[in-house]
């Protein structure tokens, strides 16, 4: 097995040529501006000379709002890459991961028995954002053009890079208190179970769509609380609505994610999210 990682200076993307390079997993690192996944013939031309078996693609536009500013450059690198990539990986034969979003739903969770519950693999998509639907257009793309491919949605991670954790520690070191959002309600991911999770998947030929998120939820609020708790920091933190904080991309009030199809195969090793935050904060320091 060869793996050439595209975006591998992002936060996961480190943590994956960390978990390859300790499995003794043979893999290269490619990020702008050397891999361009906007340019296809330059692309063709590094795989190529590189002749991975396995292709795991963390390069995208993550950044939501500025999405919505930048419409045709979100949809040329989060569709017309991943399109690119898959045109390629059916040509010579390579497996492909796409890394997608929990963006492509609705952000409404789905109701069942009077409560919200997570959503499935299965469930319909409806994306509310620039950024989900361009991430929802490189699933279309890749699943329909390639036949050898893993597809994973995460949310709410972070790792090696900018992150709300970081965010939250740097907040409490300047200011007497905070607010964060209580509606918004998710799964905090570390990229250290996510790159384990892809890892195992791509030993595998169980190709298809998969979730990958650390178990359990809360809201940004939570998250928060438990950040300063986990790391010893007494501030007063005030939770507030999101109407408070208006963005330009409209944010998932519900973007709880089951990781069904992990846990049908028996390999789901996705951690309590508090419990990898746990890790985290002790590695942090």
């Amino acid at each position: 097995m060869k793996v050439l990682l595209t975006g591998s200076n992002g936060q996961l993307g480190r943590e994956l040529t960390r978990q390859l390079k300790e499995k003794k997993i043979v893999h290269v690192g490619y990020d702008i501006p050397e891999f361009d996944i906007t340019n296809k013939v330059e692309i063709a031309k590094i795989i190529n000379k590189e002749k991975p078996t396995v292709i795991i693609n963390c390069g995208a536009l993550t950044n939501v709002d500025g999405c919505e500013t930048q419409r045709d450059l979100a949809m040329k690198i989060n569709a017309v890459g991943p399109e690119y990539l898959a045109e390629i990986a059916r040509d010579l034969d390579i497996v492909l991961v796409q890394i997608s979003t929990d963006y492509v739903f609705d952000g409404n969770g789905i109701c069942e028995n009077g409560s919200l519950r997570p959503y499935l693999e299965s469930d319909p998509i409806d994306p509310k954002t620039v950024y989900g639907e361009s991430k929802a257009a490189g699933e279309k793309a890749v699943s329909e053009i390639t036949p050898k491919y893993f597809i994973i949605r995460t949310a709410w991670l972070y790792g090696d890079g900018n992150n709300f954790v970081k965010t939250m520690l740097d907040l409490a070191s300047k200011n007497p208190k905070l607010t964060v959002v209580n509606d918004q309600v998710g799964s905090p991911t570390s990229t250290v179970d996510l790159a384990e999770a892809i890892i195992d998947l791509i030993q595998t030929n169980n190709y298809g769509l998969y979730h990958g998120t650390c178990e359990g939820q809360c809201s940004w609020y939570d998250f928060a609380v438990e950040i300063f708790r986990l790391a010893g920091i007494d501030i007063p933190v005030e939770p507030v609505t999101s109407e408070q904080f208006v963005r330009p991309a409209p944010r998932p009030k519900y973007s709880v994610l089951e990781n069904k199809a992990l846990n049908d195969l028996n390999i789901n090793r996705f951690r309590p999210w508090q419990v990898s935050l746990a890790e985290y904060l002790e590695n942090l320091k």
